[in-house]
């Protein structure tokens, strides 16, 4: 078994996040997470978005593979929550190499 090197690691981090973040929905998603105390059902994400609800399921998913949402059942709802430290940490570790 091989694993990937620490730099290909951090620069495959870096193309999740900036590509989930790319999209404005998608970055209008986590503001409204963070508004919201940090989790919401998939039903509240949907209503506030006038997009059809495969568009926003597709939205989440792209946010949840880059690891900026993390998805917890509760009953047969889904609950989605930001994972800001994830966000602070790729944005930020990418941002300090330009400080």
């Amino acid at each position: 078994m091989t694993s990937t090197p620490r730099g290909v690691a951090e620069l495959d981090a870096f193309d999740a996040v900036f590509g989930a973040l790319a999209h404005r929905s998608r970055r209008h998603i986590l503001a409204v997470l963070h508004a919201r105390g940090g989790e919401m059902t998939s039903g509240a994400i949907a209503a506030r978005f006038d997009c059809s609800w495969p568009t926003t399921t597709q939205h989440l998913r792209i946010l949840e593979e880059a690891g900026l949402v993390t998805i917890r059942m509760n009953g047969r709802e889904r609950l989605y929550r930001l994972e800001a430290e994830r966000l602070r940490s790729v944005a930020g570790s990418w941002l300090d190499r330009f400080a």
